[in-house]
Formats: structure tokens, sequence, C-alpha cells
């Protein structure tokens, strides 16, 4: 086991990364460019410090009383699976205190490497970003197929998951799209629930400090009636929206 990783930051009484009140961990490193990215400063393991697993549980059992009735522990990045080694260590220690676990993830990684840490994670997050291929190239700049497939086998093993999706205007929006998400979603034994994220523009200035090209500074927020026509969308086929 790795002990050692690089992270960006903790976030100690997150309250939407997962049920309940989570200790979230954002890690470092992400192979995903997505447009709306609002943790670009995760992108690279440059910018974030060098942690260890033990200094990590050290800060975790500090909130315990707080995360452990009805939350738990998020790995969220960045993409947590591009540490496996590390991240799976952290799920580990965190069962032996009895913590619920939850990995946030896009789902882009080779599923072999994927399964080791899924041995430990009690809920999945996972980011689906488009369903269209064409679409979430566009989005991610990478392909769905490894998303896909693990999707696929969360369903599998029947491993708990929560299926995020950003709904961005001119972007993800299209009705085929949704509805072949949905569709494809609806197929998943495992799927507990839907979350349709609503684009915002909170990690623009990021961008900006950074130096980086955010290219959707003139795209709008979703309107009321977009976000029910995807929740719509979703629920026709059986599919409880958050």
């Amino acid at each position: 086991m790795t002990s050692v990783g690089q992270i960006h930051s903790v976030e100690t009484c997150g309250t939407v990364d997962g049920p309940g009140i989570r200790f979230v961990i954002f890690t470092e490193g992400c192979p995903l460019r997505c447009l709306y990215c609002h943790n670009p400063d995760c992108r690279n393991f440059t910018s974030g410090k060098q942690t260890t697993v033990d200094d990590l549980i050290t800060e975790i059992q500090k909130y315990k009383s707080y995360i452990s009735s009805s939350g738990g522990v998020t790995v969220s990045g960045g993409e947590p699976l591009m540490q496996p080694e590390f991240v799976k260590e952290i799920f580990r220690r965190c069962h032996e205190l009895h913590l619920h676990t939850a990995l946030d993830t896009s789902g882009y990684a080779d599923l072999q490497v994927a399964k080791s840490v899924l041995e430990y994670v009690d809920l999945v997050l996972l980011d689906i970003k488009s369903f269209d291929p064409l679409t979430y190239v566009k989005v991610t700049s990478v392909s769905i197929e490894p998303t896909l497939a693990l999707a696929t086998y969360l369903s599998e093993i029947n491993k708990p998951t929560w299926i995020r999706f950003v709904l961005v205007p001119q972007l993800t929006d299209a009705p085929h799209n949704i509805e072949g998400l949905a569709k494809f979603v609806s197929n998943l034994k495992n799927v507990e629930k839907v979350e349709i994220l609503p684009f915002h523009k909170m990690g623009e200035y990021k961008w900006e400090k950074l130096g980086f090209d955010y290219q959707l500074k003139d795209t709008p927020i979703p309107t009321p009636e977009a976000i029910q026509q995807a929740v719509d969308i979703f629920s026709s086929y059986g599919l409880k929206v958050q």
C-alpha cells in the first residue's frame, strides 16, 4: 500500500459529496480537461501538497463524532483513481474506524486498477459528463468508454452508486444526450439516484488566475424549465432524481 500521496485540500464538514456530513479529501491530478471544471487547480501534481495516510487519519479522527453517525469520508479530486494505492489505503483505514466511505470519480481509469480501490468503497459518486460520445470528448477531451465500463462493473457487483450529470446549456442539454444517459443508467441495478447539477461559473476565477482559457464565459446557467425537462427525462425511465 502507498501511504504517501498528493492532495489539494480537505473540507472538514462537507454536505454535498455523499450522505450526511463528510470529511472530503481533494486529491491532485486529473486526466480530464472538462470545460466547466471548478477545480482546474487540481489538474496537475504541482500545486498541492504531499501528505501521508497517517496524517489524514489523524485529522479525520478529530471530526469522527460529527461524521460517524450518518456521514463519513469522501475522496474527490481531481481524479482519485490516478492515485489508487494511496486512496485505497485511506479507505481501508477509514473502514477500520467504521466510517462510511465514498469515491467521487469520473470513471476514467483502468478498470483493473479501479477494482482494487472499490473493495473499500461503500458508495460511488460517478460523474458521467455526457452520453453522446462526441459531446463527451468535447466536454472532457477523453473517451467515454472507460466510464461506461466502470458503470457496468459497478452494476455487476451491485455497488451503491449515485450518478452525477452536469447540465450545461448549449453543451450537454440536448434531449437525445440526456435520454441516452437516462436509458443507459436505467439498465443499471445499483443506482440509488441521479443528481442533476446545474452549470455554474464558480470556478471561472481559478481559470483566469491560472492563465487557462475559460471557453464557457458566455454560457448561461440553466433555466428552471431546462432543469425540469432533464428531471422529467430521467424520471420517465424510472430513476430517482435529485
